[in-house]
């Protein structure tokens, strides 16, 4: 299995001084037990509880001191302690309210243990009977592959390369980095899926993979979802919504299924806590704080695109395409784009926006926060003058700086709004959205218009 790069950000968490127990939290399948089990070879002690083992779950429900418990589970993994660092990771805690609030002790009494823990799609959201101890843990979301680990995972170190050298560089590559990330956008960042295109090359043969876990979230559903009416909205979303990834939505009567708009939130609620999609709100601002005005309709994007397309059934329409910006009215194009920004931090709490004016038809696909400033981004092609939506959003903010995604090489415009205003439109090819953040600091700082 190839390496993730959520690993150097646990290893960052290892050398802290203060490492409090770590929630890693994630879909089912992004890898998250693979993950740690990689990490913790680069213990000395690596102690495995799965939770739903029987006599794992007996164990931990004992009463008895921390330190004995600690002892008793090397007895139980038949491993002898060496002295060094010792990772414990307790995966599928939500099967136990015990373990959950084991780890504010963890933290209290053992601070020299490193302690990682883990759950699964919906039982993350089911109500345990007990609260993860506040102040006392940290988060760390897991997401699908980006890009770049795609690039790794398919042996292409002499591109990964080139994408982490000076960016300018990627213009001698863009054909081949262009083609690269088309198939990034046909397979998606399932890591069973990348790791098995790795080995084969053939995108028929990821079939079997993503429909093995669309029927285990919909089984998902019927283990933990409370209510039968639930039940049917959430799986009904997980059987029809693939198809209106990148769209802006409106929940009573979603996808024509005669729902309420309040049961089709309810199932929206629980799928984006069990971090599948999330709907994406709209901003009116171009000045921080820009607060998502929840009560306007929202675009709807899911966690990986490679799942999308195999639901949606439009695999042969990327495959076939010439400008990922062209394909499928342009969704897939803002379904992979939204997604290679939300692997820009580890926080659970990011959460993706985009601008619209009231009233006014203006829209703007994506804005990020950068250095206390709004920037605004456009997924389209063809000619500046057609990015109406964009000269709006620059005409009424202070940053002289905007985004468009496209398929052509990296480049550099400054162009000049209907009102007179100039700023620097960043052509950005989607195989650079990584590098988007040190893209706009290197402008930013030598206030390059070429």
């Amino acid at each position: 299995m190839f390496r993730r790069k959520i690993i150097t950000k646990l290893e960052s968490w290892k050398r802290s001084d203060v490492h409090k127990p770590l929630i890693l939290r994630g879909a089912r399948q992004v890898g998250k037990t693979t993950v740690v089990n990689q990490f913790g070879a680069e213990f000395d002690n690596y102690l495995y509880i799965n939770m739903e083992i029987t006599e794992n779950l007996r164990l931990i429900e004992m009463e008895i001191p921390l330190n004995d418990l600690v002892r008793l589970m090397f007895v139980r993994l038949g491993q002898s302690p060496k002295e060094g660092t010792t990772l414990i990771f307790i995966d599928e805690i939500q099967n136990s309210a015990k373990a959950i609030a084991l780890l504010r002790y963890f933290y209290e009494e053992r601070p020299d243990l490193y302690v990682v823990a883990a759950g699964s799609l919906l039982e993350n959201i089911v109500d345990v009977k007990a609260s993860f101890p506040v102040g006392r843990v940290q988060y760390m979301a897991m997401r699908p592959c980006s890009f770049c680990e795609f690039i790794d995972a398919i042996g292409r170190m002499d591109l990964s390369a080139v994408l982490a050298d000076k960016v300018e560089y990627t213009v001698a590559f863009h054909n081949e980095l262009m083609y690269q990330f088309n198939q990034y956008a046909i397979v998606g960042g399932m890591p069973e899926a990348v790791q098995k295109y790795a080995q084969t090359g053939d995108v028929l043969a990821l079939d079997d993979i993503y429909e093995t876990l669309i029927q285990a979230y919909k089984d998902d559903t019927e283990k933990y979802v409370k209510g039968s009416k639930l039940t049917d909205v959430v799986r009904f979303v997980l059987t029809y919504g693939w198809a209106f990834a990148g769209e802006t939505i409106t929940l009573g009567n979603f996808a024509n299924s005669g729902y309420k708009s309040r049961e089709v939130a309810e199932a929206f609620r629980l799928l984006e806590k069990a971090m599948l999609l999330e709907l994406i709100y709209p901003v009116s601002s171009t000045k921080i704080p820009a607060i998502p005005e929840t009560r306007r309709a929202p675009k709807m994007v899911w966690f990986d695109t490679g799942m999308v397309n195999y639901q949606a059934g439009i695999r042969k329409e990327i495959i076939g395409s010439i400008d990922m910006v062209d394909t499928w009215r342009g969704h897939i194009a803002e379904q992979v784009v939204a997604q290679e920004l939300l692997t820009l931090d580890d926080k659970v709490s990011s959460h993706r926006s985009f601008w619209a004016r009231p009233n006014n038809g203006a829209e703007v696909d994506f804005v990020i926060t950068h250095n206390s400033r709004i920037y605004p981004i456009e997924v389209k092609t063809g000619s500046n003058a057609h990015l109406r939506s964009l000269q709006v959003f620059m005409d009424n903010t202070d940053v002289d700086i905007a985004i468009r995604v496209w398929s052509k090489p990296l480049s550099i415009d400054t162009v000049s709004t209907p009102t007179g205003k100039s700023f620097r439109i960043v052509n950005l090819p989607f195989y650079l959205i990584n590098r988007i953040t040190d893209i706009i600091d290197q402008i930013e700082s030598r206030g390059d218009n070429s």
